[in-house]
């Protein structure tokens, strides 16, 4: 039977925050790191052998740093989540009345009076007692259950997508212009994937790209800085 909702062609959009998140982080560090390194590579050496290889090289060990560092991450994050789940379990199979009364002063706390919130407690209780408290008292449901693999997946494959870009920009730049035509190509990059990663979460999109703009900036003029200062590979 298909969920009632009061609103079926405007939906909400925390449903994607799981995916999305991991989504943006892995292509904004694509972009930004792979665009940094071959940035810095550029202004110590600016040979587009050098410059080529450290990108694919960036690119490469990012993605795997990526989904690995989501998958670790996140894998806890369930761990967590599955432990308190199974204290839950064990604490309605022994203290069922302490449960019980919890879960009241949970609804109590929202607003319901002392014998709304007993009812409603009971009746839910009756109905999944072990559902209803991982719901109300841990905060947990499927929308916002860790998901380590799905995770570790879109921030490899958005890493991979957008750090291809400064790289095919850096390989088609003209000899000597690498570092401007990689700075402009990122920056429209970055600002491209704030409006983006902003409409999916129906975010307000200026703020989003502002914020995704300047620190990528940040992030490029640091490393393009050692790598001038010091004129090696960084």
């Amino acid at each position: 039977m298909p969920e009632a909702s009061a609103h079926p062609g405007d939906p909400h959009y925390v449903t994607r925050s799981g995916w999305l998140r991991a989504a943006v982080l892995g292509a904004n560090d694509g972009i930004v790191s792979v665009a940094s390194l071959i940035v810095g590579v550029a202004a110590a050496d600016a040979d587009p052998n050098s410059v080529f290889v450290a990108g694919i090289a960036g690119l490469t060990a990012g993605a795997m740093s990526m989904a690995a560092g989501e998958y670790v991450s996140v894998s806890s994050q369930s761990d967590v989540e599955r432990a308190d789940i199974r204290r839950e379990k064990q604490a309605l199979r022994e203290f069922p009345d302490a449960e019980l009364a919890e879960l009241t002063a949970i609804y109590e706390e929202k607003g319901l009076s002392s014998s709304t919130a007993e009812l409603v407690a009971r009746e839910l209780t009756e109905t999944d007692a072990l559902g209803t408290h991982v719901r109300d008292e841990l905060g947990l449901s499927e929308v916002n259950a860790a998901n380590p693999i799905q995770a570790a997946f879109a921030s490899a494959v958005t890493f991979s997508i957008a750090a291809s870009v400064p790289l095919l920009a850096a390989v088609l730049a003209p000899a000597g212009s690498i570092i401007p035509v990689v700075l402009i190509v990122t920056i429209i990059t970055l600002a491209a994937l704030g409006a983006l990663g902003a409409k999916a979460g129906a975010a307000p999109v200026g703020r989003a790209t502002v914020r995704v703009v300047v620190w990528g900036i940040f992030a490029m003029a640091v490393t393009a800085g050692v790598g001038w200062i010091f004129g090696v590979s960084v």
